[in-house]
Parts: C-alpha cells; structure tokens; sequence
C-alpha cells in the first residue's frame, strides 16, 4: 500500500508535528506548548521548508496548521527578539530584519491551508490566521495584534490583507488598539468561517479539507490563484486574465480535466492525478 506522501517530509526536530488525518492531508500541529507554541528563528525556518514541501508533494491537496495545548500560537518569540535587539548582538542578526525566508502569514503558494485555531492566536499567530484560506475556531478562541502594546508593528504581512478582508475601519480597530478578538467576532467580522466547540476544532477542520481534498488537484491550484490574484491585485478583471493565462491554462493542459469530464459522462467517481500545475 502506497504511503500517504510520495516524498519524504523535511526533518522538524524542533517545533512542528506533521500527520496525515485523511487522504492528500496534512495536518501540521505548531508543539511548543510550554511556550505558548511561539515562534522562533529556528520554528521559521521550519516551517517555510514544510510549506516548500507541501506545495510540491503531489499526494498532498490541503494543509491544516493548529497548535497544542491552549494556544494556537503566540507568535514570535519575544525572548529571542529582545536578546537580538541587545547592543552587543549583530544588527545583521535582529528578529525584525526582513527574513530570508516567506513565513505563512505573506506565504503565496500553491494549495491551500486551513487554520484551526485552537486557543490564543496573538501576534505573528494571528498574522498567520489571515492568510489562511479557511478559518475554523473554537468557542474560547480569541486573537489580537498586541505589537502596537510592546512597542512593535505587525508587520509579518497581516496589516494589507486584513484591509482587504475586514476593511478599514475594523483592521484599523484590531491593529491599533491590540485589544483581544474573540472568535465569535471574528466570524461576524468574515475573517472565521465556523465557530465550534475547542474538542471538535480540528475534526471540523479535517471535514473541510476532505471535501476540498476530494476535487482535482488541478482544479484546486487553479481555483485558488484566481481567488488570491483578487485578493491581492487591484484589479479584478486583470487578475481573471492572469489566471486564465497561467493556471488555466496549464490545466487544460493537464490529465485531470479529462478525468473529470470523463467520470462526468460515466456517471463514475473520478481518479485524480497528482498536480503537475
């Protein structure tokens, strides 16, 4: 029997654990719990080379990021940005340098991920919630921005994408105050798209990767980057031009539309191949 991955996963000794809860997956659980599941350098680092992976691991269609223990996560970690802003630390060195590496709060990709917002999600933790494609949160599930409240700027990519989603008025509210969000707000706000009890967070977000995960791989690429080529470009018309220009067309290209139109026409369950888009 085939293993749920074609390649090996990359090595995460230090923050992330990665399962596989149904087929084409991923369950990646954020495991610091004694820290609030925040984040380092090191986590980063990690992290981006999972996503990397994912992406092109063609037996893998949705991702699912949650946290363990009470927090989903608490973003970075703030023992280590303060020791790299010490005088005799190398300025080269500091957390709030621009990264060498896209964390998944400005990720692009390819697939999509869903988050399951286990408990807190402050920071850098709920700078990652919002670009996530779908959002399941538990009850007692709250999220917030408290940079402005150390002295900071939330500046992981959240501030943009949160105009888009929420609008002005209402970013400006959650950035600027660094007040607590709880997640029955959040769903009024259109940022969570399901409230569930905590015991249930992560089965609820398995469900909705199932039913995403069912559908050709293909089409799921494709899918996305129209919706994220509107999301992010200015203009709507020109982001349907560059999706039909790109991912469509190698779609089109490709052996699942073939599939699909075929199980149609069969009245069959269709046999989907690994994206090659």
């Amino acid at each position: 029997m085939a293993g749920p991955t074609e390649t090996p996963p990359p090595p995460t000794p230090t923050f992330l654990k990665l399962s596989y809860p149904a087929s084409r997956v991923l369950l990646v659980r954020m495991d610091r719990p004694e820290a609030l599941n925040a984040m380092t350098t090191a986590s980063q680092w990690e992290m981006d080379a999972v996503w990397k992976w994912f992406d092109l691991e063609p037996r893998l269609s949705v991702a699912i990021i949650t946290g363990t223990g009470r927090a989903f996560s608490a973003g970075a970690d703030l023992k280590e940005w303060n020791g790299s802003m010490a005088d005799e630390a190398d300025p080269k060195r500091r957390m709030g340098n621009a990264p060498a590496f896209k964390p998944l709060s400005r990720r692009l990709g390819k697939k999509p991920v869903i988050a399951a917002v286990n408990g807190l999600a402050m920071g850098g933790g709920c700078e990652f919630v919002v670009n996530c494609d779908l959002v399941i949160a538990a009850e007692d599930a709250y999220f917030g921005l408290p940079e402005v409240k150390r002295g900071l700027a939330a500046i992981g990519g959240a501030l943009p994408r949160l105009i888009r989603t929420l609008g002005l008025q209402r970013a400006s509210e959650l950035a600027l105050t660094g007040r607590n969000v709880s997640a029955q707000e959040m769903f009024q706000w259109g940022l969570v798209n399901k409230v569930v009890p905590r015991e249930q967070v992560v089965s609820e977000a398995v469900r909705y990767a199932e039913m995403i995960a069912r559908n050709s791989p293909d089409a799921i690429i494709c899918t996305r980057a129209g919706l994220r080529q509107g999301w992010e470009t200015a203009s709507v018309e020109r982001a349907v031009e560059w999706t039909l220009e790109k991912e469509f067309a190698e779609l089109q290209r490709g052996e699942n539309i073939r599939e699909g139109l075929r199980a149609f026409t069969e009245k069959r369950e269709p046999q989907w191949k690994g994206s090659k888009l």
